[in-house]
């Protein structure tokens, strides 16, 4: 057994909401492992040391994380590392831990891991989810080279350096952070593909009510359901679907919060799209039952990128055997790997006509679509799962 904390940003209360670090502490739990999650309470009355869903978690009173502009956000962002220290010490916590898990974002919690290594003397593995400055600099949040670039750049750097091990999603990720980090150690970086634990349904439930709530009864139905924001860049799906009124029976069901959601709901509202469902909140069980009904998971990301994203919502798709359409940069090695896996398609983001002709391939081959879905289930089964990447980061840290 090893002692083993988790730096978070977003970790949800697992007993009401899971997400991908939410499955890989559980599965850490599981294996008998002791880990304390340090990670941001949602309200005053979250902060604290608490259980949840069989996890340690110490919950820290920090500014408002998600949501908020730019600027609150970045305040937010570099008063964290602070923050997580303090709350370690006023809680008396016993600083002997084995292993130091940080995921990015973000990249501010550099400090009191880099803390917590001295004291512990433990290894710090790096889950690398976000190439911070470059991405901001991609979607025009800051200025490259300017002053607040540099600044985090260093952050970066250091980052990699104070690493034992870092995870990166994708070979495309291994490539980036190879090509604009020529000095650093080469040996720290390996693949860490995302992992998600596949789904867990009662057959006998009834999906007619969900049909006719939302009108999808002979419907086709392409499903989004997250953030919305600049990274999604989610303007090339409401194009599509502006193409696509010609097709009646094709539903585009969009379901999210983030910064973009306004920008969104209001151009599918001011376009007077009958094709689009706008949703800003569904409960858990509406959605995962969006999921098993769904023909099509919709994946966007923003043309704009330099760096190559790897969206971690295809696994909800895998997991519920639904094939893909993607709008995506070629920075990214997303769409080859979905040519690889067979598991769907995939068009340069900003090209609605030949976004369109991939989702009309689908549309009208249900069999290609019944065995794209299948291709990404047995895939994430093989390869995707929280035990994957503990075994992983176990392999590089405790070997």
């Amino acid at each position: 057994m090893k002692k083993i904390i988790f730096l978070a940003l977003g970790f949800p209360n697992a007993s009401k909401s899971t997400n991908i670090y939410t499955d890989l502490i559980s599965e850490f739990c599981t294996k008998g492992h002791d880990v304390l999650v340090l990670a941001p309470a949602a309200s005053k009355d979250d902060v604290g040391f608490r259980q949840e869903a069989g996890v340690k978690v110490l919950r820290v009173k920090t500014l408002p994380l998600f949501n908020v502009g730019a600027i609150k956000k970045g305040i937010a962002n570099l008063l964290l590392a602070r923050q997580y220290k303090k709350a370690l010490i006023n809680n008396n916590i016993k600083l002997d831990f084995d292993l130091i898990l940080m995921p990015t974002p973000p990249i501010t919690l550099t400090p009191v891991a880099s803390w917590l290594k001295k004291k512990t003397g433990g290894k710090l593995y790096l889950i690398l989810r976000d190439i911070f400055p470059q991405n901001a600099v991609d979607l025009n949040m800051m200025k490259d080279k300017g002053l607040f670039h540099n600044y985090f750049r260093k952050k970066e750097e250091a980052l990699y350096v104070v690493s034992d091990s870092i995870g990166c999603m994708s070979p495309a990720n291994v490539n980036y952070v190879k090509e604009h980090n020529p000095t650093m150690d080469f040996s720290k970086l390996h693949l860490l593909p995302n992992w998600e634990n596949l789904p867990v349904y009662k057959e006998e439930i009834k999906l007619d009510s969900l049909v006719s709530k939302y009108g999808l009864k002979d419907k086709f139905i392409l499903i989004f359901g997250g953030n919305i924001g600049k990274p999604q860049k989610l303007e090339n799906i409401i194009n599509l679907a502006k193409n696509c009124l010609d097709y009646p029976d094709i539903v585009f069901f969009i379901i999210g919060t983030g910064t973009e959601k306004e920008k969104i709901f209001n151009m599918a509202k001011d376009l007077k799209l009958p094709n689009v469902i706008l949703e800003n909140k569904l409960p858990k069980a509406d959605y995962n039952n969006l999921l098993r009904i769904a023909d099509v998971g919709l994946i966007s990301l923003s043309e704009d990128f330099t760096i190559p994203n790897f969206p971690s919502k295809v696994l909800s798709y895998y997991g519920n055997k639904i094939p893909v359409l993607a709008s995506v940069d070629l920075q990214t090695d997303f769409g080859t790997i979905l040519e690889e896996i067979n598991s769907g398609v995939w068009a340069e983001a900003g090209k609605t006509d030949e976004l369109k002709d991939k989702l009309l391939l689908l549309y009208k081959n249900s069999d290609l679509r019944k065995e794209m879905g299948e291709n990404g289930y047995d895939y994430m089964k093989q390869n995707l799962l929280p035990d994957n990447a503990y075994k992983t980061i176990i392999e590089k840290t405790m070997s």
